[in-house]
């Protein structure tokens, strides 16, 4: 039996958006990675923690593993969009939208593009302007976060992730869900608020409970 060729055409359009997003970001990342010299700071961080044998043995490890981070990156990516689209999907049910699978996930990869912009802000911020920089101060830097105001340094480990995820960023993102999905259900954003807030919203504070947590009992 023929497929329709919309449903096709929105195939391939998923496709094509998820493959540009991966590029993206796989080539900000080498592009970071590059400009601010990540893998010195990596070294210098863990030689301060760790023997001696114990870094030899890590970087040996991370050399003959490198290869990963072409395949780890798409596969987060695809998990996570995954994950958001069939978020979206139970929320939509739950409140009596009818929409495809296939939609929401262009959504959700459409959203995602949003996220890129922190790589390419952080990129600028450590390049141009705070030139002396440690692992730590890359690895907790969110561009116009809670956490860029309050700071890391004096605060409990468990404090720094919940504060990171309340940033501009974060509210464009969920901006952008309500307004795409709108669009797709033909209803007025503020009609769909709910639906986003009581999937996407309540997943993302049930992970940050979680990230807590789990941050509580290893540190």
């Amino acid at each position: 039996m023929r497929k329709p060729m919309h449903s096709i055409t929105e195939l391939h359009i998923n496709k094509l958006l998820f493959l540009l997003l991966v590029l993206f970001t796989v080539s900000l990342g080498y592009l970071m990675k590059e400009l601010l010299d990540t893998d010195k700071l990596v070294y210098t961080f863990l030689l301060e923690r760790v023997s001696v044998d114990q870094f030899d043995e890590m970087m040996s490890r991370k050399k003959s593993m490198n290869w990963l981070g072409l395949v780890i990156t798409p596969a987060l990516l695809f998990v996570k969009i995954s994950i958001m689209s069939a978020v979206l999907w139970t929320g939509c049910f739950f409140f009596d939208k009818r929409i495809s699978y296939k939609s929401l996930f262009n959504i959700a990869v459409k959203a995602e593009f949003i996220f890129l912009l922190v790589i390419i802000v952080k990129i600028i911020w450590f390049y141009f302007f705070f030139t002396e920089y440690s692992f730590e101060d890359i690895q907790y830097f969110y561009p116009l976060s809670v956490l860029n105001i309050v700071g890391y340094e004096r605060l409990e480990p468990w404090y720094i992730y919940p504060l990171q995820v309340l940033n501009l960023f974060e509210f464009i993102y969920w901006m952008l869900l309500i307004y795409l999905l709108a669009k797709e259900l033909n209803i007025k954003p503020d009609k769909v608020f709910n639906i986003v807030a009581g999937s996407y919203g309540v997943g993302l504070l049930i992970w940050v409970i979680a990230v807590m947590f789990f941050t509580i009992n290893f540190s």
